[in-house]
């Protein structure tokens, strides 16, 4: 009889410990969806959206080495701004060109002509209406010493002492194709016969007169002015002879095509909010002033791409001190 009494004791026990532990499973469940549903519950439709100076992300950016330096100095004031990272790839637009068209990893096209960013929009591989112009170029002959350059280019390019002259390779690089057009409408190609050097880039075409490879480079205005005046600081980098100045002349703009740069935001960059940033801080008054203050003459705001909405003045304060 209390054998019995004694299983059922232990029996009821062992039921009671089920119950208990039973309820413990219970409520951990009940706790980790209540947890799992807040993390997950959608902000309200009217929840004030993130600060751009919160943003996180990076965004590829392809850049015509023309517009290095201020690419370099965009990126630098958009990541004080918003805290993602703008990585930038430098070369010729023509060999970006076919990099995005193989399938290059990149967000952004800031490209040294309008032709290249029209053809990748044609062929699908661009954002829809994201492509605008950004910054118009200048031609410039640039020479790491200032007493070889005469009043005028053409006296310049003619001067018996000029044995090479530098100059982007006009098939990758829109300012090679401009400097030979400048070059026919002066009259100055068969004068120059033979003493033609070309680089890849404008980068490479610079190169090669600051090397003293060439003795002139036809480059852009905005590297012209990066390497002349500021050229006591950056000697020893460019290479400079000792004791000399460097400088440049511009080439007539009625000499060649207008060097209009068109910038295109690339599929890959479509749904990237670091990407999509950037176009907007490109085509502010603080991205307008610091293409400016780099030598070119600066898109005007009416060609902003469709769908993106220009800075409030809050966000413009700092125009001013774009460098």
């Amino acid at each position: 009889m209390r054998l019995r009494a004694l299983r059922l004791c232990v029996l009821r026990l062992g039921v009671l410990r089920l119950g208990v532990l039973g309820l413990c499973v219970l409520g951990l469940c009940v706790l980790g969806l209540c947890v799992l549903g807040v993390a997950t519950a959608p902000l309200p439709l009217n929840a004030p959206a993130r600060a751009e100076t919160a943003q996180t992300g990076s965004v590829r950016i392809a850049v015509a080495s023309n517009f290095s330096a201020a690419a370099e100095a965009l990126a630098r004031r958009f990541e004080e701004r918003t805290g993602a990272k703008a990585i930038l790839i430098l070369g010729a637009t023509g060999k970006h060109y076919a990099q995005i068209v193989r399938g290059a990893p990149f967000d952004l096209f800031l490209a040294a002509d309008e032709a290249r960013p029209t053809r990748l929009e044609a062929e699908g591989l661009t954002a829809p209406g994201s492509r605008f112009a950004y910054a118009y170029g200048r031609l410039a002959l640039w020479s790491r010493r200032a007493d070889r350059l005469d009043a005028t280019i053409e006296a310049s390019l003619r001067a018996p002492g000029v044995r090479r002259v530098a100059l982007a390779n006009p098939a990758l690089a829109p300012y090679g194709r401009a400097a030979e057009e400048a070059l026919d409408a002066l009259g100055l190609r068969p004068a120059l016969a033979g003493r033609l050097a070309y680089g890849e880039n404008v980068g490479q075409a610079f190169a090669m007169a600051a090397s003293g490879a060439a003795d002139l480079a036809l480059i852009s205005e905005a590297q012209a002015r990066s390497w002349t005046g500021s050229g006591a600081e950056r000697a020893e980098e460019a290479s400079l002879a000792a004791g000399s100045a460097a400088g440049f002349l511009l080439v007539p703009e009625t000499a060649h095509a207008p060097i209009r740069q068109d910038a295109v935001l690339l599929t890959r960059g479509a749904d990237n909010p670091a990407a999509r940033a950037f176009v907007r801080f490109l085509t502010s008054e603080t991205g307008r002033a610091i293409i400016e203050q780099a030598g070119y003459a600066a898109a005007p705001p009416t060609a902003r791409p469709a769908g993106d909405q220009a800075e409030s003045p809050d966000q413009a304060r700092d125009a001013t001190e774009a460098q």
